[in-house]
């Protein structure tokens, strides 16, 4: 369990692109409720192994957006368990010479993270 009303319902979306879209809408539009949400530190230590992986994945964006729109970005978005020991690439059909392109060009919050974006590309993924 996430214990984040917003964060949980997001996880329980089937599709991964469907749940980054919704994701994404919340932060662009800078949905009071939903960023006021993320001041609760979540209890990483109740999450299961696909809940981490998934928060590892979403709280990179988090964190990013969060920096470009002027937030404080939560400590616990920052946890070292929020990090993956291989590189995550989304999507996964991309060229070996663009695995190592978006390994130079992403920034902070996702290379921390070892979690890699095309940032172009999921403007609507």
């Amino acid at each position: 369990m996430i214990g984040n009303k917003y964060l949980q319902e997001l996880y329980e979306y089937s599709d991964e692109d469907t749940s980054l879209n919704q994701l994404l809408e919340l932060l662009k539009s800078k949905d009071k409720k939903f960023i006021d949400s993320l001041y609760k530190a979540i209890d990483l230590d109740i999450c299961n192994h696909k809940e981490i992986k998934y928060l590892t994945v979403i709280s990179a964006l988090i964190d990013y957006y969060l920096q470009i729109y002027g937030f404080e970005v939560p400590g616990w978005l920052r946890d070292e368990k929020l990090s993956f020991s291989k590189p995550y690439y989304h999507s996964r059909r991309i060229s070996d010479f663009d695995k190592i392109k978006l390994q130079y060009t992403n920034s902070a919050p996702l290379r921390t993270r070892n979690v890699y974006f095309d940032l172009d590309g999921i403007k609507r993924v």
